[in-house]
């Protein structure tokens, strides 16, 4: 079973954002940028089908040089092969253009994305990667088995789960739940000895224009002051609730 599985390189959470050339663009300056939560947790169970079932698995991203130390941290977890698509990642549609013509050439059998990423949080990637492969799709996926060319999956739904059967090709869009944090592997000295062995193959993009284009972007509103009322005083307390805040 030959598997591909999508990384995003995207800021960490705890970095301070901000942004240039009047909000229209991103700055990276000191921004640490690591691997998408939903494509780590989707890489550690790829790990798992290739320690279990002998799989092969490779990683792939779009984006300039900027994102190969992502793509060799996915190395030293212990994908076998590295894919980098030479472009800057846009919007989703030419994001799942490009990921779609390396599956095509791949011949991959299970395509493991993130539901989202958590620097735009679009949500369309998986979803449009599966429509332009002619692939199955599994969204919100919390647990994956594969038994040679059939699958079971179990997908997150409003109220609850639901389980499904399908067959390969496959794609999904995964999330905590195919392995839980616990689960979640940290490079090891062996395995970033190794990751600079392994193959990191560059392809040109194939000329796909975008559908959309950055306006401006906006950071949330700062949060209002805070007034703290000592716990002894409940009295007070109650008068703000009430003539201040109005909420009682």
């Amino acid at each position: 079973m030959k598997i591909l599985v999508c990384i995003s390189h995207v800021p960490d959470t705890t970095s301070k954002i901000n942004f240039t050339d009047g909000d229209t663009k991103f700055d990276t300056n000191g921004v640490q940028f690591v691997i998408n939560p939903n494509d780590e947790f989707g890489l550690t169970r790829a790990m798992w089908f290739k320690e279990k079932q002998g799989a092969t698995v490779d990683v792939v991203n779009v984006g300039g040089p900027e994102t190969e130390p992502t793509l060799r941290k996915a190395l030293a977890i212990g994908a076998d092969g590295a894919i980098r698509v030479n472009t800057t990642a846009t919007d989703g549609f030419a994001v799942a253009k490009q990921l779609a013509d390396v599956i095509k050439n791949g011949s991959y059998d299970l395509v493991i994305a993130g539901r989202e990423s958590i620097d735009y949080n679009g949500g369309m990637v998986p979803g449009m990667i599966a429509g332009l492969t002619n692939a199955n799709f599994v969204n919100n996926c919390i647990s994956l088995e594969v038994d040679g060319t059939n699958a079971k999956a179990v997908r997150e739904i409003d109220g609850g789960k639901e389980t499904v059967s399908t067959t390969l090709p496959l794609v999904i869009g995964g999330q905590k739940g195919l392995v839980e944090e616990s689960d979640l592997r940290i490079p090891n000295m062996r395995g970033i000895m190794m990751a600079r062995q392994k193959p990191l193959t560059i392809v040109e993009p194939n000329g796909i224009t975008t559908e959309t284009t950055t306006v401006k972007f906006e950071k949330p509103a700062p949060k209002g002051a805070v007034k703290l009322v000592s716990p002894d005083n409940l009295d007070e307390l109650v008068n703000l609730l009430h003539n201040e805040a109005k909420v009682i």
